[in-house]
């Protein structure tokens, strides 16, 4: 029994092969069919069919040498158009002020100046308070050459008090005394710039101003008035 399964098995894997081979020889070119059924039944295969078969076409390697032309030309030329003056100075005036230059105020003339004084008076007399204070500030920023612009800045400062915002006032006021010393309100100023540090309990400062006014300005209204305020501290 084992004899008889032995050559079924060798039996099997013959017909195996066989099959296989069947199989390549039907998808073979046609040339070949015949060598792989001959090699299926055990024949020999002509030595002319052994070398077609085994021959493997060799592959020729062509270089190609660059072309010797210049690369196109690009064009490069950009053409630059020159700002307006306008333009330059305009843009001269935002660089200044990013960097936190001042930059040159507008100038007015005498009568356009007077109109602008004159209208931030009336806001202030008629209770428009923060009008006034913005119209004689922009007045006093626009015009510093003027000469009602110390008169403008200091009733800014009056307005500002007005507002309670005695700090700011305190600021105009001194702004006044530094830019215009030798301005008819000067004297005032620094009246009101003494309120002021009382108004924010800085008597000691009050005190200062107020000897300052009667040491600078002897003899005149300011003077005794700062002598009675100075006498109300002792």
């Amino acid at each position: 029994m084992r004899a008889l399964r032995e050559e079924n098995a060798r039996l099997e894997a013959k017909l195996q092969r066989v099959e296989q081979q069947k199989v390549m020889a039907q998808a073979a070119p046609a040339g070949q069919q015949a060598a792989v059924v001959a090699s299926a039944k055990g024949e020999p295969r002509p030595a002319a069919e052994v070398k077609s078969t085994a021959e493997v076409p060799e592959l020729t390697v062509v270089k190609l040498k660059p072309k010797k032309e210049a690369a196109p030309k690009l064009r490069t030329e950009v053409e630059v158009l020159e700002p307006s003056a306008d333009v330059l100075a305009a843009m001269k005036k935002i660089e200044a002020e990013d960097r936190g230059v001042p930059s040159e105020p507008e100038e007015i003339d005498a009568a356009q100046g007077d109109e602008l004084f004159q209208k931030g008076l009336e806001a202030l007399k008629t209770g428009n308070v923060s009008g006034a204070v913005e119209q004689l500030s922009k007045f006093a920023s626009a015009a510093p050459r003027h000469a009602k612009a110390d008169n403008a800045l200091y009733f800014s400062g009056v307005g500002k008090m007005g507002l309670n915002d005695y700090e700011d006032a305190a600021r105009t006021f001194e702004e006044v005394a530094s830019r215009y010393p030798a301005g008819d309100a000067v004297q005032d100023s620094m009246l009101k710039l003494a309120e002021c540090r009382m108004k924010l309990n800085r008597p000691k400062e009050a005190r200062a101003v107020y000897e300052k006014i009667v040491s600078r300005f002897p003899g005149t209204v300011a003077a005794s008035q700062a002598q009675g305020r100075l006498t109300q501290l002792r």
